[in-house]
């Protein structure tokens, strides 16, 4: 199976950094079992299987060391765009290096991205909202 990693490792690079921005560097510890949402939980399974830490005893490569240092400086500064383009990268020179690997994750189904919702409203006053906590009022003199 060949696998374009440039574009794998774009794809995947969000779902790590969003799952190491939620647990910081004990992502690479945390078990699936974990309450997390869906595109958490995904990151996580990429994560381990990136660092080899789904498959403990093994010996871990030199671009899976690299990876894990990147995972860990990016836990300590979340959202840093530069760190971020790093992982991208380590991603890519590991799955690169590891084709048996990108391959692996290739075979993974990405999550589904959430449905798209759409609201329509018409005449005067009506309100246009998707979810709602408290109290709409639309009339004259309303208090």
């Amino acid at each position: 199976m060949s696998v374009d990693v440039v574009q794998l490792a774009q794809d995947l690079t969000p779902y790590a950094a969003t799952a190491i921005t939620a647990y910081g560097a004990a992502v690479l510890a945390r078990v699936e079992g974990d309450a997390a949402d869906a595109t958490i939980s995904f990151g996580q399974r990429i994560l381990r299987r990136l660092t080899g830490r789904d498959t403990p005893g093994s010996e871990t490569s030199a671009e899976q060391e690299a990876l894990a240092d990147t995972v860990t400086e990016l836990a300590g500064t979340p959202g840093d765009a530069d760190l971020a383009a790093v992982l991208r990268v380590q991603i890519r020179r590991l799955m690169t290096a590891h084709p048996d690997i990108a391959a692996d994750i290739a075979g993974w189904a990405l999550p589904a991205e959430p449905a798209t919702v759409t609201i329509t409203t018409s005449g005067d006053r009506s309100p246009a909202v998707h979810n709602n906590y408290g109290t709409i009022n639309t009339g004259d003199s309303t208090t």
